[in-house]
């Protein structure tokens, strides 16, 4: 078993991919702009530039640090009572803590966002660090998200799981050199990661399972 384990948040520890798409499709009417699904799929996971340039790209005219800054606002105030969480997170982080793994979370949202969700779901405790993507200088698929994560507990990338469940989330583990494990949420995982991938998973009880079994 790794020493580390590095979760994303959104889409992973927690069910609020969907909380997103609501806030875009609320800018898109508050600014009288169209959207396409594609633009969705193609944010998530995403921040900083590259994911103003997905804006831009959908949306030329518009001021993307701004609408960004506007929908994570408005996600931290939609979720400021309540964060769905997924299917066995706490049975995982419970087993991990238990075999001595260091933990952390590794998000794109800001680092408000990320403690207040931490907070409201009862997890906090678990994770010996959390970093942001407001963190980096780029953001994911590139790995400097879980290279700093790593190296602020204290361990090499190589000895880290992630646990992702975007395509961008995924390619930045791999391009990180950790051990990447995806639990896909709204989009499945391409042909090129089922190869790569060193697990691919429904939920993570099922991921709990593998790791019982020393099967990741």
């Amino acid at each position: 078993m790794k020493q580390g384990a590095i979760f994303d948040m959104d889409g992973l520890l927690f069910d609020t991919e969907l909380v997103y798409n609501k806030e875009w499709y609320a800018i898109a009417d508050k600014y009288n702009l169209q959207i396409d699904p594609h633009m969705l799929d193609a944010l998530r996971g995403t921040n900083g530039e590259r994911m103003h340039a997905i804006v831009n790209t959908y949306w030329p005219k518009a001021d993307a640090p701004r609408l960004c800054d506007e929908l994570f606002r408005n996600a931290q105030s939609s979720l400021s009572h309540k964060v769905p969480m997924k299917q066995g997170v706490v049975e995982l982080l419970e087993y991990l803590k238990g075999n001595a793994v260091k933990l952390a979370v590794a998000s794109s949202a800001p680092i408000q966002l990320i403690k207040n969700n931490l907070c409201l779901a009862g997890i906090a405790s678990y994770f010996d660090v959390v970093v942001s993507g407001e963190q980096v200088t780029h953001g994911k698929p590139a790995p400097d998200i879980f290279l700093l994560t790593a190296k602020k507990l204290g361990l090499p990338a190589e000895d880290c799981y992630v646990f992702e469940d975007g395509i961008h989330g995924v390619h930045a583990g791999l391009n990180a050199g950790c051990s990447t494990i995806m639990v896909p949420d709204l989009i499945p995982p391409t042909a090129d990661l089922q190869n790569r991938c060193t697990g691919i998973y429904d939920n993570l009880s099922e991921v709990l399972k593998a790791l019982q079994v020393k099967a990741c």
